[in-house]
């Protein structure tokens, strides 16, 4: 048994439970599939995951040092320059516990009673002390990246304007205006050679953060309903879910019935 995918949790971590929080990402999973955020979060059986991405994980963490230079320094990073953004990286005690996964921006909804949290990237301030949500993102892919236009490119940015509200429910001026950091892994070198080229594109994003207040409470009411809610009907977990189930469903008829023949 693979020791990756546990898929019966802890009830402590699931709603109800004293250790659970409503993450960024399953705010995400309840807009993609009402009944797998159920599943997961109520009856406590997750998804089955994908492996990490290391390589994705190990350019955040170098973005992340490159970045703390800079904010230590209270200069702006050479790619700010390039784009003629007048910011800097954002300098608050607070920092490391926000970009820390498990913990991140973190505030109790009182309208539901709920603990929302997101762990950041990095934040940067411009002059007037206003603060801009910046992500980081890695791939590799043809061409240069200069805007996030594919259907798939919409968990991105819900992704930002939850992280912009959190931070506004924190107190904060925070501009609608965002950054992604893209760094995009060169293919046409002549050879390896022990490391990627990468090609580092900044994009703006202008969030709506409007939607987040009644999703909150959209969740919280199918939480606390008894029944279980219709799936996304493009939810491949659900169509998998249930193709296997009428699958196993009659190989166990079919075998019973050649067991009645025998008698």
């Amino acid at each position: 048994m693979s020791g990756f995918y546990k898929p019966n949790r802890n009830p402590n971590w699931n709603y109800g439970g004293g250790r659970w929080r409503l993450s960024r990402s399953k705010i995400d999973l309840f807009t993609n599939c009402p009944k797998c955020f159920y599943v997961d979060n109520k009856l406590g059986t997750a998804r089955p995951p994908g492996f990490p991405f290391n390589i994705n994980s190990a350019v955040d963490t170098l973005f992340k040092k490159e970045f703390d230079v800079h904010r230590k320094a209270k200069t702006a990073h050479p790619i700010m320059t390039q784009y003629g953004v007048d910011l800097v990286p954002f300098a608050h005690d607070s920092m490391n516990e926000w970009r820390e996964n498990f913990k991140g921006i973190a505030i109790d909804h009182k309208p539901t009673g709920v603990t929302v949290c997101g762990a950041v990237d990095d934040i940067w301030v411009d002059k007037e002390g206003v603060l801009y949500i910046v992500d980081y993102k890695a791939t590799s892919k043809d061409g240069k990246i200069e805007a996030l236009d594919q259907d798939w490119h919409i968990g991105y940015k819900r992704q930002m304007e939850i992280y912009q509200w959190l931070l506004r429910q924190k107190g904060f001026e925070v501009s609608d205006k965002g950054y992604f950091v893209y760094a995009n892994a060169s293919t046409d070198e002549k050879s390896f050679g022990n490391k990627l080229v990468f090609e580092t594109t900044l994009i703006e994003y202008t969030g709506d953060a409007s939607w987040i207040e009644q999703t909150l409470l959209n969740i919280k009411t199918c939480l606390d309903d008894p029944r279980v809610p219709k799936s996304n009907e493009d939810c491949d977990y659900c169509r998998y879910r249930e193709a296997a189930g009428k699958s196993l469903l009659k190989n166990k008829e079919e075998r019973v019935a050649e067991k009645k023949t025998l008698f």
